[in-house]
């Protein structure tokens, strides 16, 4: 598991690529092994990054970004809360990893996971054993993400944050995750003194030094 903290360079690598049909990666990477790269998982509490990040790494990659929550919330016609009001939370970790397991079936995308996908064992399990594909955990301090939180919460169109009603149980969740974050990832990137610009770029630095471009 490697580890960055400042946003890494990335030699040759044009704002708006044009779609990549996989990434290979170079000789003792990594992610040796794994003849192309057709994904990118992002993991990580809420307030990380996923999202806007994500959406910035795709964009990079000429990929198309995928937000697990939001594909369950268009498949079943109902927002994470609803869902967990109307059904509860078995009910909806089990639609979470069946979205899942199909999402990872597609190529070429950039997936930002929600911030409990990885508690589940069976989501863990798909995660590490799906091939060709890369988890990057995106990790700051609990105090770091509530903050972030707090300033996104002033835009009208901002996700809602319910779980931080309570903030002794978000943290309790935090410590809870962190582990899992960490097991499932081949990557672990410190967000904290980044912005969401750097931190996509930080992301292509850390998989730029493990992977050259594939053949169409």
């Amino acid at each position: 598991m490697s580890t960055a903290t400042l946003p890494l360079p990335v030699q040759d690598m044009p704002t708006k690529p044009k779609p990549r049909e996989g990434l290979q990666p170079g000789e003792g990477s990594a992610l040796a092994g794994r003849a192309v790269l057709h994904r990118i998982v992002l993991t990580g509490f809420m307030g990380s990054g996923k999202t806007t990040a994500g959406k910035l790494l795709a964009d990079r990659l000429g990929w198309r970004f995928l937000d697990l929550d939001r594909e369950i919330e268009a498949r079943h016609h109902r927002t994470v809360p609803q869902i967990f009001a109307e059904h509860g939370e078995a009910h909806f970790r089990h639609i979470e990893s069946a979205a899942l397991a199909s999402l990872l079936g597609q190529r070429n995308i950039v997936l930002a996971l929600g911030g409990g996908a990885p508690e589940a064992l069976g989501n863990r399990l798909l995660l590490e054993q799906t091939p060709h594909t890369a988890v990057i955990y995106l990790a700051a301090p609990f105090r770091t993400l509530v903050d972030r939180c707090s300033a996104q919460a002033a835009d009208p169109a901002a996700t809602a944050r319910p779980n931080l009603a309570d903030l002794a149980l978000a943290e309790r969740r935090f410590h809870l995750r962190r582990p899992h974050y960490e097991r499932i990832a081949a990557h672990t990137l410190d967000t904290a003194h980044l912005n969401l610009d750097q931190t996509a770029d930080a992301i292509l630095g850390l998989l730029h030094s493990a992977l050259r471009p594939g053949a169409r």
